[in-house]
C-alpha cells in the first residue's frame, strides 16, 4: 500500500498497489498530446515524472481541505443537487480561467436558452497557466456577475478544484465528462480549449477547432452535447451583442482582442470600457492587476560554462538597478552550495537543481519582483519546464552562444581540461550534451560583443516588452 499525502504531509487517500509497469514516454506524449516537442506543457512535465506507474484501487481518507470562497466548493452530489432544484433537465456547463465579460456573459445565457435548460458556471481553481489572473481575482468578479447580471433560478455557480493542462483537444473531452460527473449534458467549447499554443517552430500545436469536432465525435459516448463558442460582436448604434456572421460588413462594431486588454488595458493601468466588462468587474481586476511596469520579469542566461553568464548577470544587474528595478540573482554555482546542495551532475539532478531555481525565480516574479538565473540548465525540456512556472509572457530566454573552444580558453578553473582527462565526468560539453535552445528569446555573443553590450540588448527587450520605462540610452 502507498499513502498520498499532500505538500503539508497530511493523509489524503491509500492506493493498493496492484500493477507496477515502466512507461514509454515518447508513446505517451505522442498518444496524449500528438506531439514529442517539449515545448507543449504537458510534453515538459512528462519528462520530471518517475520512471515507473502503479495502479490500483484507491481508498480516500479525507478530501484537501480549502478555505476560500468555501460556499462554492461543492462536491458533484451537490451542484446536481442544486442543478435539478431549477427545474430544467438541461444543463450548459461553462468552464473558464480567465475573468468573464460582457461577451461571455451574453454567450453563457444565449447557450442556457437555446437548449431551455440551466447554466452551470464551473471556473477551474486550481493550478491553471502561469500570467492568468489568480483565481481570488477571478472568483471575486465571478461573484460579482453571478449576484448582480444572471438569473439566480436558472443559474448556479461553482468552483472546480481541477489543475489545466494545457493539453488541448483531449483535455477538452477530458473536461465534458468532469461536467457530465456534475450534472451538465451540455458543454460550451471555444476556439483553441486548453491551447497550449505554439511549438518549436512557431507553428500552433492544434487547430483553432479540434477541441470541438474531438468533442462532437464522442458526444453520444459520454453523453454531453458540444455547444460552440460563437463569435460575438458589439453593436454600439443598438448597445447589445450580435453572432458576428448575423450582420453585414458595413454595420459599426466594436472588439476588444484578448491582446489590447493585457497590454493596452491591463499593463498600461486603463479602465476597461463598461461595453466590453461590467463596471465591477472592471474595478476588481484594475485593483488586482498591475500595470506591465509593475509585473515581474525572469531573464534566463543559458549557455556552457565559461560562456558569459555570470559577466553579463553583472552588467544587467547594475543596469537595471538604475532604472529602479531591484534585481535578484540565482547563479548557478551559489545556488549548487545553497538551495542545491548536495545533488549530484546526474540528468536526474541537473534537472533537479534548475527546477529549484525555476520555482523560486517563478515565485519571485509573481511576487512582482525581478529575478536573473545564470546556470548551464543544458537540456531543452527543463529550460521549457522552468518557462512553463514563470509564464511565457514574463520570462526572457537568452542563450550565450559562445563556442566551446572560446570557453575552454577561458576557463581559469581548469575543468575543462580536467574533463577531457577524464578527471571530472559528466561535464557539459565534454562527455555530457548540450542542447541548444531551438527558439531562444535572444542570442548572446561573446566573441564580438562585450558585456556591456549584451546587457543593453537585454535591457532594450524589456522596455518593448513594457516591463521598464525607457530610463537609459539604449546604443
Amino acid at each position: 500500500e502507498i499513502a498520498l499525502r499532500d505538500a503539508k504531509n497530511d493523509l489524503l487517500a491509500v492506493l493498493t498497489v496492484e500493477e507496477v509497469y515502466e512507461r514509454d514516454l515518447e508513446l505517451e506524449a505522442k498518444s496524449v498530446c500528438g506531439t514529442t516537442d517539449v515545448r507543449h506543457p504537458l510534453v515538459a512535465e512528462m519528462h520530471n515524472w518517475g520512471k515507473l506507474y502503479v495502479s490500483g484501487p484507491m481508498k480516500v481518507i479525507r478530501l484537501p481541505r480549502h478555505y476560500d470562497f468555501t460556499e462554492l466548493r461543492m462536491p458533484p452530489a451537490a451542484v446536481r443537487q442544486r442543478l435539478a432544484e431549477t427545474g430544467h433537465s438541461n444543463v450548459v456547463a461553462f468552464q473558464t480561467r480567465n475573468p468573464l465579460h460582457r461577451v461571455h456573459e451574453e454567450l453563457t445565457k444565449r447557450a442556457a436558452a437555446s437548449v431551455d435548460g440551466a447554466l452551470l458556471v464551473h471556473p477551474v481553481v486550481g493550478q491553471t497557466k502561469p500570467g492568468d489572473v489568480d483565481h481570488y481575482t477571478r472568483v471575486r468578479s465571478y461573484k460579482a456577475l453571478y449576484e448582480n447580471y444572471y438569473e439566480r433560478q436558472r443559474t448556479v455557480l461553482s468552483l472546480l478544484p481541477l489543475a489545466m493542462r494545457m493539453a488541448g483537444p483531449r483535455e477538452a473531452l477530458w473536461h465534458a465528462i468532469i461536467r457530465r460527473n456534475y450534472g451538465a449534458n451540455h458543454f460550451i467549447v471555444g476556439r483553441d480549449h486548453a491551447s497550449p499554443g505554439i511549438d518549436s517552430t512557431g507553428k500552433p500545436f492544434y487547430g483553432p477547432y479540434d477541441a470541438q469536432e474531438l468533442l462532437t465525435k464522442h458526444a453520444t459516448e459520454i453523453g454531453v452535447t458540444m455547444v460552440p463558442f460563437q463569435e460575438l460582436v458589439y453593436l454600439p448604434q443598438e448597445d447589445r451583442y450580435e453572432e458576428a456572421d448575423k450582420i453585414s460588413a458595413d454595420t459599426e462594431t466594436l472588439s476588444i482582442s484578448g491582446s489590447r486588454v493585457r497590454e493596452e488595458y491591463l499593463n498600461g493601468g486603463k479602465q476597461l470600457p463598461a461595453w466590453f466588462t461590467r463596471p465591477e468587474v472592471a474595478s476588481i481586476l484594475a485593483k488586482s492587476y498591475p500595470a506591465r511596469e509593475q509585473q515581474g520579469f525572469c531573464i534566463w542566461f543559458t549557455g556552457l560554462s565559461g560562456a558569459g553568464k555570470s559577466t553579463i548577470t553583472d552588467a544587467l544587474t547594475e543596469m537595471l538597478t538604475e532604472c529602479g528595478r531591484q534585481v535578484t540573482v540565482l547563479d548557478g554555482d551559489v545556488v549548487r552550495t545553497h538551495l542545491s546542495k548536495g545533488l549530484g551532475f546526474s540528468k536526474e539532478d541537473r534537472d533537479t537543481n534548475i527546477l529549484r531555481i525555476g520555482y523560486v525565480a517563478s515565485e519571485i516574479v509573481r511576487h512582482g519582483g525581478a529575478v536573473i538565473c545564470a546556470a548551464v540548465s543544458p537540456y531543452r525540456a527543463a529550460r521549457n519546464e522552468v518557462r512553463n512556472m514563470v509564464g511565457a509572457d514574463n520570462f526572457v530566454l537568452a542563450y550565450v552562444n559562445t563556442p566551446i573552444d572560446v570557453c575552454e580558453q577561458r576557463d581559469i578553473k581548469g575543468l575543462y581540461a580536467k574533463a577531457r582527462r577524464g578527471e571530472v565526468k559528466g561535464f557539459t560539453g565534454v562527455d555530457d550534451p548540450y542542447e541548444a535552445p531551438i527558439d531562444p528569446d535572444l542570442i548572446l555573443e561573446t566573441t564580438n560583443c562585450d558585456p556591456e553590450e549584451n546587457a543593453q540588448q537585454i535591457v532594450a527587450t524589456l522596455i518593448s516588452r513594457g516591463f521598464l520605462p525607457r530610463c537609459r540610452r539604449i546604443v
